[in-house]
């Protein structure tokens, strides 16, 4: 699977790395994850099969000890906090936010004050000061405060940009949200990831390229992808996929 046509792209730019003397850096994170599902069996067999870390963005408002317990066992996931309970405050016509301007920021920061409490409550040895907004948006008058709340990194997706905390974000989505919420072409995502590592490459350094999934969501094109994925780059040399606790 992860010899074919379609992973050579990716292939032929990891045997470019050795020649700068780095590796070349991955991350996965998975988003909502709330309970215990047969998604997320699949999630961490496929991690777990290829000793990938990753990094679960739960929601704090509706988890509980059934997921807690069920990750306990799981030594390479940590835990994300993913704003409080994924709810939108945005008006219609807008953009969803959860934490966007439309409540006042003390309320905003008590809030994810109480959610990383209940993540670190719930997932004491995994959970991570790493906040993950809901649909990656957050008000940015909000930034200077989270460190004051605990918070060491966040992730958005994009390219990280000048901010008054560490940004840790993620840079390829394999769900096609936009036509039929299923997983995208392959092809594409390849392409995407060659291109992430590429500049980093030619640039002498940057941010580890992050893989943005969604368990509960995703089609067997998404899983195919992520063992394709995995088969591809876990043993290859010039790569690394690294835990979010290495990364903050």
């Amino acid at each position: 699977m992860a010899d074919g046509p379609v992973w050579q792209p990716l292939l032929a730019e990891l045997d470019r790395w050795p020649q700068s003397g780095r590796h070349a850096l991955l991350w996965l994170r998975d988003d909502d994850a709330i309970e215990p599902t047969a998604a997320l069996d699949r999630l961490l067999d496929v991690t777990s099969r290829h000793a990938i870390p990753a990094t679960l963005a739960v929601i704090p408002a509706h988890a509980g000890a059934p997921l807690a317990a069920r990750l306990a066992p799981e030594r390479r996931i940590a835990v994300a906090v993913h704003g409080w309970a994924h709810d939108n405050h945005a008006p219609a016509g807008e953009k969803k936010q959860e934490l966007g301007p439309h409540r006042q920021a003390r309320l905003v920061l008590a809030e994810l004050s109480e959610a990383k409490a209940v993540i670190d409550r719930l997932f004491a040895g995994q959970a991570a000061p790493v906040l993950v907004p809901p649909w990656n948006r957050i008000d940015d008058r909000l930034l200077p405060s989270l460190g004051e709340i605990g918070f060491a990194a966040l992730s958005v997706f994009g390219h990280a940009r000048p901010a008054p905390v560490r940004l840790v974000n993620t840079h390829v989505d394999i769900i096609d949200w936009h036509n039929g919420r299923g997983g995208k072409d392959h092809g594409m995502l390849v392409q995407e990831l060659a291109e992430e590592l590429r500049r980093r490459r030619e640039a002498g350094g940057g941010e580890a390229v992050g893989v943005l999934t969604h368990h509960l969501v995703h089609d067997e094109t998404a899983w195919l992808f992520l063992e394709g994925l995995f088969a591809a780059t876990a043993a290859h040399p010039a790569c690394r996929w690294m835990s979010i606790r290495d990364l903050i």
